[in-house]
């Protein structure tokens, strides 16, 4: 098992599993992998998932300790966030959120390596966030080698209901993106973008 560790630093904890365990280091590396031949990676999302199925479970009945849980699968989690259930994760450990973000109901996150969310955002019901790249070739897809591509969203971004991001993909400060866009290349600070693939379409209407 590789428990939670409480009241620890998010770095700490991501550097004791990078260096006790290749496969970890590979994730967070960007290098190639094999997810399903590993012997901790599915330990870790069995874990994640399990946290967040309790979580999910208890959310309106205790949500101190609903709470509670979310911090420890998140150490990377600011203060004053605030999220609702049901929420889905295959690892804690490599999600950083910035303070008083607001994720709304139906939250994904498919896949490992680094997944960092600024202050302020407002992530609307059914988000999407995939870091995985499968092999394009045959051979070596169906063999299961894989790579996680950082995703990284800026400060007091707006998403969307239904937005889906795709591995590699940075948002700017700011930004909107509307409902049910695939954003699949990077979007720039402070503008309105939607579509798919999404595009930028104006900048930010001054109040």
């Amino acid at each position: 098992m590789f428990g939670v560790t409480t009241n620890s630093e998010p770095a700490e904890r991501l550097a004791r599993l990078i260096e006790e365990h290749d496969d970890v280091r590979a994730l967070f590396a960007e290098e190639w992998i094999r997810y399903r031949t590993s012997t901790v990676l599915p330990e870790l999302t069995r874990e994640a998932q399990s946290t967040c199925a309790r979580i999910n479970r208890i959310f309106f009945d205790d949500p101190a300790e609903a709470l509670r849980l979310f911090h420890e699968l998140v150490p990377g989690a600011g203060s004053g966030i605030d999220f609702r259930p049901p929420l889905n994760l295959d690892y804690g450990v490599g999600l950083t959120i910035g303070d008083r973000t607001f994720i709304n109901k139906d939250f994904l996150i498919v896949g490992g390596g680094y997944v960092t969310i600024g202050v302020d955002c407002l992530i609307g019901p059914r988000c999407s966030i995939y870091t995985p790249h499968h092999a394009e070739g045959v051979d070596r897809r169906r063999a299961g080698w894989e790579r996680a591509r950082p995703v990284t969203i800026g400060d007091n971004v707006w998403l969307g209901g239904s937005v889906t991001i795709t591995p590699g993909v940075t948002i700017g400060d700011d930004a909107i993106i509307g409902a049910g866009s695939v954003v699949t290349r990077d979007i720039p600070a402070r503008v309105v973008a939607a579509g798919n693939p999404c595009r930028p379409l104006r900048p930010i209407a001054a109040d």
